[in-house]
């Protein structure tokens, strides 16, 4: 069924309009697809389960626009950041000692970065821990679903801008690409004329793994 899913949830146009039968059935598909992908989602184990403690925790957000296509938000770094200049991310951070859990961390974070409510969060689970450059870094990835249409406020010490793809962009491998780097495979993916890389990039492989159940 999630097989099914991916394979067509990249080639609906929406509104598909030639007609109201047509439009109607549609509709009816793409939210039966929708409420497959919610489901598969919540099925991501409910805390980390990574081998070492995270020290980072990011929010992977997605929401469904006023047409129902399941977007995501993605923050772009400023260039004077100390770590990771210029680059796409997800929201997220360091884990502080306030912070009561993983979650929390990851919560706070994306309030902090971009205005998200912690309240408008309904948190799915968490993919697979990632590394980063850094050996003493360990991100914990968490997939939240937003209540509705975020109004997003970056804080710009923090974030440069926004942008809100759509989910099924990513679903499409040919717009995927790899480089070896000292050994490692990292994967590289242009969005509106940026470039998703790195651990982000691993972040959204892992999602897509999950959604395509493998």
């Amino acid at each position: 069924m999630v097989g099914a899913l991916v394979k067509h949830i990249q080639p609906v146009a929406w509104p598909y309009r030639s007609s109201a039968g047509n439009a109607a059935a549609v509709c009816c598909s793409y939210a039966r697809q929708m409420a497959s992908l919610w489901d598969t989602l919540t099925d991501l184990p409910d805390e980390h389960a990574g081998p070492y403690p995270p020290t980072a925790a990011v929010l992977i957000p997605l929401f469904e626009d006023d047409d129902h296509v399941v977007r995501v938000v993605i923050t772009k770094r400023p260039d004077h950041m100390p770590s990771h200049p210029g680059q796409l991310a997800f929201p997220g951070g360091k884990i502080d000692p306030i912070d009561e859990s993983v979650l929390a961390a990851a919560l706070r974070e994306a309030d902090e970065e971009v205005g998200i409510p912690p309240d408008q969060v309904t948190p799915l689970g968490f993919l697979e821990p990632v590394s980063t450059n850094r050996a003493d870094v360990v991100v914990a990835p968490v997939v939240g679903r937003l209540s509705g249409i975020p109004r997003l406020v970056p804080d710009p010490a923090e974030v440069e801008s926004t942008m809100v793809p759509p989910l099924h962009y990513f679903l499409n491998e040919g717009r995927w690409r790899t480089e070896n780097w000292s050994g490692h495979e990292l994967w590289f993916i242009e969005v509106e004329g940026e470039v998703l890389w790195g651990a982000s990039a691993a972040m959204m492989r892992s999602l897509l793994g999950v959604i395509r159940g493998r």
